[in-house]
């Protein structure tokens, strides 16, 4: 999943995905006051934009360019909150401690050595601030459905809950029934749900 796979993904179509929010990042968002965010995998910009929209001031990340320049087409109304910023999270480092919320939705972040791609992540959040992880429920995924993706080659939210040391208190780690429908093609039915705060 490197940045020719991606671009050619977002090439494929006009619109990859439906222009909404993603549902756990409104449920957990909605009553935090805004500050700086981070927004790891912005795609074509929803998430960034809904939170830019409640006075967020958002760095959107991304590893493909034609996602980005699709996002900033739509960022008509929201110039000056949102910077749209080409890089690879599995290998780039954000900026430690700078950002009261570190959104990650559905964003497939593989194992490294010593988890160095997971804890660069980590320490992006600000003390006060708030991890937010939404990922599909493996249940959810036929055997074999996929044979070029191994689940087991990425994080899921409750191992990197269980990775979390002292400096951190979760506040949800939970399975729920997804708020939107599935996207097409697929069968997921389950958000699974990480919230953790930085205690210091």
């Amino acid at each position: 999943m490197d940045e020719q796979f991606w671009d050619e993904m977002y090439r494929s179509r006009d619109q990859v995905f439906s222009g909404n929010p993603n549902g756990v990042l409104v449920t957990e968002v909605t009553a935090l006051a805004p500050g700086q965010a981070l927004d790891v995998g912005c795609g074509e910009g929803a998430d960034a934009l809904w939170l830019a929209r409640r006075g967020w001031h958002v760095t959107a990340v991304d590893i493909s360019r034609t996602a980005l320049k699709r996002a900033a087409t739509t960022d008509v109304d929201m110039t000056g909150r949102v910077a749209w910023a080409h890089a690879d999270l599995t290998t780039a480092s954000p900026p430690a401690r700078a950002f009261d919320l570190v959104s990650v939705q559905y964003f497939p972040l593989p194992r490294r050595p010593g988890h160095s791609a997971l804890r660069r992540l980590l320490a992006a959040v600000a003390p006060g601030g708030t991890l937010l992880i939404g990922s599909h429920d493996l249940a959810d995924h036929p055997p074999g459905h996929d044979h070029d993706f191994d689940p087991g080659d990425y994080y899921q939210p409750d191992e990197i809950a269980r990775l979390l040391d002292d400096d951190w208190t979760i506040l949800i780690n939970e399975t729920r029934p997804r708020t939107a429908p599935a996207p097409e093609g697929t069968h997921h039915v389950n958000d699974v749900v990480l919230r953790a705060q930085r205690l210091r």
